[in-house]
């Protein structure tokens, strides 16, 4: 078994580690004050197409698109890597284009939506966004109550969506709707594609997150959308669905250990600086029980991360060792930062630090794509053998 990456990737994780470091790290500061003021935590057009043109000509959009629409193929082994140093900063930027839509097109566009949909968001030149959960239904998808009805040659989508993010910029979004309620989730959940700007899609408010990020809520009044623009097999759209949710509960995992890393690295360099009654925090029995538990969980969830990924990349069934790694990296990271948060002291609660706003991305991660619960209910259900 090799606990080592290729060389290839190894150094592909070498490159995001040092565009990580040198060009979006230095942003921190300027946008945690812009966030004072706006209460976003975004970047600005002009700083997003000073690192776009960048990290394209670094060579690192496209990474896991296939070959033929012009990306590198890269394994879910060697994104593993790359996610992880993107989730040692607090600034917004991620590399193009959106790994999870990017499989869930991949596995089920026809023809003619790679053409029109896959092809431009694989060369990064379209954005997309995934509405699935409702008010009344999270992680649930047989409480979903939109409903996209036939209509002659068209589809009729009406009902709400929330906690959608990158609505406010998306071109396109992939939406979940019920087509044969009787069926449920085996055989009667079906995925559309919806331009921006069609007729009854609405995008009703933008509703402010923790770590100054945001989701939206939209509603679909008689939104008509030609039957063409059914994602995939008509009322099969939950297994598709669940692969994209696995792709980003990984992403998830790996972001979090690259948080957690960094909140290491932070004490380390900082515990033999501060004094506490003439002896530095270095030397005090609890901050090394710190310093400590928090290595041993990163490595333990970094081997997690690879051994899930590994599976995925093999085609094997992975949905336990996916759940396992989302609850043990998230919940990890929290601690982790938690107690570098404590060894700071009141500096570590500043807007001036970044390690409130990962404590809080980290705290978001044990909700978004399916709560911690829900992901330990996934694992014993698995290994008692039950039904769902």
């Amino acid at each position: 078994m090799n606990f080592e990456l290729d060389e290839e990737h190894r150094m592909l994780k070498e490159l995001v580690a040092r565009f990580v470091r040198e060009q979006l790290i230095p942003l921190e500061p300027a946008l945690q004050k812009r966030e004072l003021t706006t209460g976003k935590l975004e970047l600005l057009p002009e700083e997003r197409k000073r690192l776009d043109d960048l990290s394209r000509e670094l060579g690192l959009w496209g990474l896991d698109a296939p070959t033929e629409l012009g990306g590198h193929d890269l394994p879910v082994t060697a994104m593993v890597g790359v996610n992880e140093e993107f989730g040692r900063t607090i600034v917004p930027y991620e590399l193009a284009p959106d790994s999870p839509n990017l499989i869930m097109l991949l596995r089920s566009a026809s023809d003619a939506q790679r053409e029109k949909y896959l092809a431009p968001y694989a060369r990064g030149e379209t954005q997309s966004a995934m509405a699935i959960s409702e008010p009344g239904a999270g992680t649930d998808p047989a409480g979903l109550t939109t409903r996209a009805t036939r209509d002659g040659d068209h589809w009729v989508i009406d009902g709400r969506k929330i906690w959608i993010s990158r609505a406010d910029k998306a071109d396109w979004f992939i939406v979940m709707a019920v087509t044969d309620k009787e069926r449920g989730v085996k055989g009667g959940i079906s995925a559309f594609i919806v331009d921006k700007g069609t007729p009854g899609l609405i995008v009703e408010r933008r509703i402010p997150m923790v770590a100054g990020a945001s989701t939206f809520e939209l509603i679909f009044e008689n939104c008509r959308v030609p039957s063409a623009q059914v994602l995939g097999k008509e009322g099969y759209g939950f297994g598709p669905m669940q692969s994209r949710l696995s792709s980003r509960r990984v992403q998830i995992a790996a972001w979090n250990v690259g948080r957690a890393q960094r909140a290491l690295d932070m004490m380390i360099e900082y515990a033999p600086q501060r004094r506490t009654f003439g002896v530095p925090l270095s030397e005090r029995q609890t901050v090394q029980n710190w310093i400590a538990d928090a290595a041993m969980r990163i490595h333990a969830c970094r081997l997690m991360i690879y051994e899930a990924a590994a599976r995925v990349d093999r085609g094997e069934e992975a949905r336990a060792q996916v759940s396992m790694i989302k609850v043990a990296a998230t919940e990890m990271a929290w601690d982790v930062i938690d107690h570098a948060i404590q060894l700071y002291g009141a500096m570590g609660v500043t807007m001036e630090m970044p390690l409130q706003a990962m404590a809080d991305l980290a705290r978001l991660g044990r909700i978004y794509e399916g709560p911690n619960e829900i992901h330990r209910w996934v694992i014993a259900r698995e290994l008692l053998g039950l039904k769902r």
